[in-house]
């Protein structure tokens, strides 16, 4: 079920490693995007990725997430760059301490999302998580998938999960009160690297402990995006099936990972 849109896609965290490797892929499929970046000495690298004779168009806005408060902020890029979908790549880094990580990846991050939840023109919201971003155990996790995610979440990545969680739920919350005509999908993947895409994955829900190179996770991404029926939470590794065959089968199966979170709190952190 492919999207037969020629969106304007606003790509928060244009920079970053996922979102090179992105931007191309966006373009290519004839997809306009403006690639919000922090620092404008980046600009000339993200321009170039623009393939020749790209039919999608590249713009580049030089914005600062950590000045984004509230939706009303995030509002004002959505008119200015009549976005019609977001994807959301952009994250603190661990740079700059327990502040700038929850004023990029929590509150930037959360007015993003009700600020395009709110606006009917923006139909799909892709945000880029991790997998171990969940209060509780996942049903299909074993003891040593629960036990890693823990150690993650209460260690090294406490603030990062403080924050990232809140963005999450609030992603789910919204996406339930506006109801189908609005896609939102939560892509969540194993410990990143920088080795070369492999075209295999496991896609949907997997357990909490692996690796994907971040080309992969580009791939996915721009796949999911193709299609009018992906939505959910989708956890992603490193595996052995093709990306388009593991799109295809959590589409066609409506297969969503935040099972076994408390839905009713969720729904409710949105009126």
């Amino acid at each position: 079920m492919a999207s037969t849109s020629t969106p304007r896609i606003l790509l928060l965290g244009g920079h970053g490693k996922i979102a090179l490797h992105l931007t191309p892929l966006l373009l290519a499929r004839q997809w306009s995007v403006t690639s919000v970046i922090r620092n404008p000495a980046h600009e000339a690298e993200i321009r170039a990725l623009a393939p020749e004779n790209s039919a999608g168009q590249l713009d580049v806005l030089v914005e600062s997430l950590e000045e984004v408060k509230k939706p009303e902020d995030a509002h004002k890029v959505l008119e200015k760059t009549k976005a019609d979908w977001v994807i959301w790549l952009a994250g603190a880094g661990g740079k700059g301490g327990a502040e700038r990580t929850f004023a990029v990846d929590r509150d930037a991050a959360k007015a993003y999302i009700a600020a395009s939840a709110t606006t009917p023109r923006v139909t799909k919201f892709l945000m880029v998580s991790y997998i171990a971003s969940r209060r509780t155990r996942a049903p299909w996790w074993s003891d040593a998938d629960w036990a890693s995610a823990r150690e993650v979440n209460e260690g090294v990545l406490k603030n990062y999960h403080a924050a990232k969680i809140d963005a999450d739920e609030l992603l789910v919350a919204h996406a339930h009160k506006r109801g189908g005509d609005w896609q939102a999908i939560n892509l969540r993947p194993g410990t990143l690297t920088d080795d070369p895409k492999t075209g295999k994955v496991q896609l949907g829900r997997t357990g909490s402990r692996g690796k994907i190179t971040r080309e992969d996770v580009a791939e996915v991404a721009v796949r999911l995006l193709e299609r009018d029926d992906t939505r959910g939470y989708y956890d992603l590794l490193q595996g052995d099936v093709d990306t388009d065959s593991a799109v295809k089968r959590v589409a066609e199966e409506r297969i969503d990972s935040f099972m076994g979170e408390d839905e009713e709190r969720i729904y409710a952190l949105v009126p």
